[in-house]
Order: C-alpha cells, then sequence, then structure tokens
C-alpha cells in the first residue's frame, strides 16, 4: 500500500532536502512532540532563527513530516512501501534512508499516541433478540402478533450497556407473517413455519 501525498504536502516536505540530517532528525522528533502535546510556537521560531528561515517555512516543514510518519503508522505500511512513496519527491538516497528510519523508530509509539487521541465511542460487544407471539384470549380464532424484542449490548468506556428496543411486526425491517391458529390445522401449520436452524421457543397460553 502506497501513501498518497498531496501536492501541498509535497511542497512542505521539499524543504527537507535544504538542511543536514541532524536536522531532519530534530524535525522527527518535534513532530512526534507535536502529536503528544500540540504545536508550539516557540519551538518553530527558535528554530527558524539556527537556520535563517521564516517560522512557517519550519513549521511547514515539520507538518508535512508529521503527515508523512502519522498516515504511514496509520496504515502499518511496509519498508518498502515507505520508500516507495518517498521515492516520488525526489530525495537523495541518504534522506530516503533517514525518513524510513524516523518511521521505523517511532511508528510503534505514534500509534500509541493516536489511539491515545481517538474518541471513545461505544462498540458493539453482544446481540440478543427474541420473538414473542402476543395472544391474549383463550379461544384460539385470533391472529399471532409477533413482536421482535433486540438487546445490544455495547462496550463504552468505564463498562458496558444494554440497549433495548421492542419491534412490531409492522416496523420490522423485514417481512413477518400474521398467521390464524383458530384450528388444529392452522395451528400445525403455523408451528411448522417456525421450524428452522434458529432455536425458537414457544409458549401457547390457553
Amino acid at each position: 500500500m502506497l501513501l498518497e501525498l498531496s501536492e501541498e504536502h509535497k511542497e512542505h516536505l521539499a524543504f527537507l532536502p535544504q538542511v543536514d540530517s541532524a536536522v531532519v532528525a530534530e524535525f522527527g522528533r518535534i513532530a512526534v512532540e507535536f502529536l503528544r502535546r500540540g504545536t508550539n510556537p516557540k519551538i518553530y521560531e527558535g528554530a527558524a532563527r539556527k537556520l535563517n528561515v521564516s517560522s512557517d517555512t519550519v513549521q511547514h516543514g515539520v507538518e508535512g513530516l508529521t503527515y508523512l510518519l502519522t498516515e504511514s503508522s496509520k496504515l502499518m505500511i511496509s519498508e518498502l512501501d515507505f520508500q516507495d512513496s518517498v521515492f516520488v519527491l525526489g530525495f537523495s538516497e541518504e534522506l530516503n534512508k533517514l525518513l524510513l528510519q524516523l518511521y521505523l523508530d517511532n511508528r510503534k509509539e505514534i500509534r500509541t499516541i493516536l489511539s491515545e487521541l481517538a474518541p471513545s465511542l461505544p462498540s458493539y460487544h453482544n446481540l440478543e433478540w427474541r420473538l414473542d407471539v402476543q395472544n391474549n384470549k383463550k379461544v384460539m380464532e385470533m391472529d399471532a402478533l409477533p413482536v421482535l424484542r433486540f438487546c445490544v449490548n455495547v462496550k463504552e468506556k468505564h463498562g458496558y450497556k444494554d440497549q433495548v428496543w421492542p419491534r412490531k411486526r409492522e416496523n420490522l425491517p423485514f417481512r413477518v407473517g400474521v398467521f390464524n391458529i383458530g384450528s388444529l390445522e392452522g395451528f400445525k401449520v403455523s408451528m411448522n413455519l417456525l421450524k428452522s436452524h434458529t432455536k425458537w421457543c414457544v409458549h401457547v397460553f390457553f
């Protein structure tokens, strides 16, 4: 899997060949620090004075390197794919090797930081469902009205939570038939229709 870089990111990374390898390595450290604690204009200003360039140039270089490292770490691309991704930038072999080493040295920590920054959303844990058939009369000259109940167990940050939804026949997402069980033959037909590979619990009250 190759990483696709926009023209804007390529422009930001174009500053890297203009500095020596020690500066690129320092930019890599700043990029990881940027993910951990957020941006710090003073760092950009200090580096800009040392390199005799504008702080915006330094900031764009760090942001471009941050994107390169975070997206590569997020996708966990291989060494070969990373090299192919940066090859299109036209950097020297030495710089490409340095960028690869920055990626290999920091991808585990970057993935940890990204997982901590991700919002904690409820996730699926388990699903239970039950089909009830309502029959409120002692005589069986009536239609059976099915009600499907869902119980979804979701995992949240501080534990688990159940969410229950009763669904009646008229608003089910699939078709459930209504069976007249007023005769013995009708009852047998209804019971046969219930037979499937799924386990059914049927209660008939007289």
